[in-house]
């Protein structure tokens, strides 16, 4: 065999002596050149150079094989299909004498996802050659079809340490039990050649790792003597597959100087552990982390994304901010940890951000960027910013779902209608979207006419829930009650919204025999039990609300959350009736337990910029002209027959206070005033506010709309109220 290969390469050796002997000398200076030129990647200029020695292609026929060789691997680096053709065609006549040209038009077909192309010029060849086995293996593996890699090494009678590389680097592909058993068969056959040859070692180690033998892949690393950072990388990657996070830490902590591909794999397996101690380890490592590695975009976008999962989007930020160049990736992380906050003031600044540094934007990013204004819910600004998609990503089914939420969410049903009219297939995200907008807007009808024309394949537990939503909001309990009966399988969520539906609209007997029917066949549900206490307070039900905080206290000792919404809730009824010193008793035990109850916020939209507003704010600079706003339309609507409903005040009254500027220090009544402040003949207003509206505040609103003959919209927690010009809101009370 050994002197089969020598005589082999010998004429491999003198055939290419043979053909340099006949290339001209300026066509060898040529080779030369491109050839450095395609090992630097540097393609086009190789083309360019290619183009000006061949003077237009006059003479293009009578080149080397050996330029062509050059000019197809240029071409394979670019992907240039038609031009890599038109090359073929040339050499077609050429190809059975140099199986160096076939090898590289082999490998270009299949790294330009040509694979029946290379399959059929491999076929017709008769003395196939282990580099021409080795171009259709790597292309095999490069079009994710490592099954073929497999089956052509069985046709390979003396296979080298490349085809051996290949043949691991197909099994790591597949990740089977099959592929497990070949990987440890080459195991067997390479052992004396381990040692010297780290492409092959680390390959060896790759598969073992990715088809889930983690302990050979051990043994194996332990054994080598010389371990170089790809060695070090395909263990800690195998570690991350198989769900061994802590392995790649331990790991890690024993390199010395670690590659930039291993901080890579240390900081993504840190976004998977999402701790404290992988927090602190991000921290200490990104302050060692080499000034020359600072321009690996790819670095810096996992040391990011390990930080944001890890929970420290501030550090994050200051991170990214330092950064002299930003790329999309790194942009992508910063939104989407944002996202998972319901921070889209964040977001819209990192798309301006985007927008001044030219950075163009995909489909992903513009996807996120909707989720963001369907947050803020402004009409006018949603408008301003959808104008700026591209028509080619809005062909695209998620863009045309998330829009669908966005004009919902805004109070636009008919810029939702427009886009889901579009839609040639709705799915059942599609349809969920619709149903819901119409639902969040009191369309209920319209919600349970859509439905009634959802596929039942296109229906799930989420239509449940946008269509008993919808029925809810609208009062409609004998329709809800008609969907929910005929639901097989019904789900702790699709139970808490019908127990919602029914508390909504004060029937409450109905509402517990619900829960009794739930809990003879489950464990209690909070959120159940929450729909109903929210109603009741809503009722000024104390007796209720009582009975349900002590069943909850009793049902959930450890849901601190939930019981603190509840105890918040039953304070608030308290409140309504005007028993203070209850309310008094409840929020000392709410102190001492630490918990913090949740900040109301309002924000609006005024000339693209976003104004947020606390209940009796006074940081905006200009608070006197919102506070003297105020009390006008507190005169107005006194004058119009308002009267402040103190039920709606639910903590005791401060000496300096009344019960008329308490309720008007309530966030949502700040940012309509500043509305008219900034623009005293506006004819519609659009706020957001993260809390249930009060009752107060929801009479009032009315009459303001009716006063100042300005729509204004109000997006609270549960739905969005239009309240008219004739005094009416959209909610028809169910709020």
């Amino acid at each position: 065999m050994l002197r089969r290969l020598i005589t082999y390469r010998f004429a491999n050796m003198n055939n290419f002596a043979k053909r340099s002997i006949i290339i001209e000398k300026n066509e060898r200076n040529l080779v030369t050149q491109m050839k450095s030129m395609n090992n630097n990647k540097q393609f086009k200029k190789a083309l360019q150079l290619f183009d000006e020695h061949n003077n237009n292609n006059k003479n293009i026929d009578q080149m080397s094989n050996l330029v062509f060789t050059q000019v197809l691997k240029s071409c394979t680096g670019l992907r240039d299909f038609q031009r890599g053709t038109k090359i073929h065609s040339i050499v077609s006549n050429r190809l059975n004498k140099d199986s160096y040209l076939l090898t590289s038009l082999i490998h270009f077909y299949m790294q330009c996802n040509q694979v029946r192309q290379a399959e059929e010029l491999f076929n017709i060849i008769k003395e196939k050659t282990l580099p021409m086995f080795g171009a259709l293996m790597k292309g095999y593996i490069t079009n994710h079809q490592a099954n073929k890699v497999i089956t052509l090494f069985d046709q390979i009678d003396n296979p080298d340490e490349t085809i051996y590389i290949l043949v691991l680097n197909a099994c790591a592909q597949l990740k089977t039990n099959q592929a497990l058993i070949l990987t440890k068969q080459i195991c067997n056959i390479v052992q004396d050649k381990l040692q010297s040859n780290s492409y092959l070692s680390t390959s060896l180690l790759d598969a073992l790792a990715k088809c889930g033998d983690m302990v050979e892949a051990e043994r194996l690393f332990h054994s080598l003597v010389n371990k170089i950072s790809p060695m070090h990388g395909a263990l800690m990657k195998g570690y991350i597959e198989n769900q061994m996070e802590n392995k790649v830490i331990e790991h890690f902590k024993h390199i010395e100087k670690p590659s930039e591909s291993v901080l890579t794999l240390f900081f993504n397996a840190c976004a998977q552990l999402k701790t404290d101690e992988a927090l602190n380890l991000i921290k200490k490592t990104s302050k060692t982390i080499s000034k020359s590695f600072s321009l690996n975009s790819r670095l810096l976008t996992s040391l990011l994304d390990a930080l944001v999962k890890c929970g420290d989007l501030n550090y994050a930020q200051n991170l990214f901010d330092q950064l002299p160049q930003k790329t999309l990736s790194m942009y992508k992380v910063m939104i989407n940890g944002y996202l998972k906050e319901n921070n889209s003031f964040k977001i819209l600044n990192l798309f301006s951000q985007m927008k001044l540094n030219h950075i163009e934007i995909d489909h992903i990013i513009w996807t996120s960027i909707i989720k963001a204004l369907a947050y803020i819910g402004d009409l006018e600004l949603s408008k301003s910013i959808v104008e700026q998609i591209p028509e080619s990503c809005l062909i695209d089914n998620q863009i045309h779902n998330a829009l669908i939420h966005m004009w919902g969410k805004s109070g636009c049903v008919d810029g939702a209608e427009k886009v889901f009219i579009k839609i040639s297939q709705p799915n059942t995200i599609g349809y969920a979207a619709m149903i819901n907008a119409y639902g969040l807007n009191g369309q209920g009808l319209k919600a349970i006419e859509l439905y009634e024309k959802v596929p039942d394949e296109f229906i799930n537990e989420a239509t449940y829930i946008c269509i008993l939503n919808a029925c809810s909001h609208a009062g409609l309990v004998d329709k809800a009650l008609s969907i929910f009966n005929k639901i097989e399988m019904k789900t702790e969520r699709i139970y808490t919204v019908m127990t919602d539906c029914l508390s909504r609209s004060f029937f409450f007997i109905e509402a517990q025999q619900l829960i009794n029917e739930y809990e003879s066949f489950h464990l209690p549900s909070a959120p159940m039990y929450l729909a109903l206490l929210s109603a009741a307070r809503n009722a000024k039900n104390h007796h209720l609300s009582q009975e349900i905080y002590n069943r909850m206290k009793k049902h959930f000792p450890q849901l601190s959350d939930s019981i603190t919404s509840a105890a918040i809730l039953l304070s608030n009824v308290y409140g309504s009736i005007g028993d203070m010193e209850k309310v008094s008793e409840i929020r000392i035990k709410l102190n001492r337990s630490g918990v913090k109850k949740k900040i109301g916020l309002s924000w609006t939209v005024i000339d693209g910029q976003v104004y947020e507003f606390r209940a009796h704010d006074q940081s905006h600079p200009q608070s006197k002209e919102i506070y003297d706003e105020i009390e006008k339309i507190s005169n107005e609507l006194i004058q119009h027959g308002h009267q402040y409903d103190s039920s709606w005040i639910t903590r005791p009254i401060n000496q300096d206070e009344t019960e008329t500027s308490v309720l008007c220090g309530h966030s949502e009544r700040l940012a309509i005033a500043w509305n008219f402040v900034s623009k005293p003949n506006t004819s519609r207003i659009q706020l957001g506010k993260n809390l249930r509206i009060c009752g107060d505040c929801h009479s009032a609103i009315k009459l303001i709309a009716s006063i100042r003959q300005c729509e204004i919209v109000v997006r609270d927690a549960n739905r969005i109220h239009h309240f008219f010009k004739n005094g009416q809101c959209s909610c028809n009370n169910f709020f």
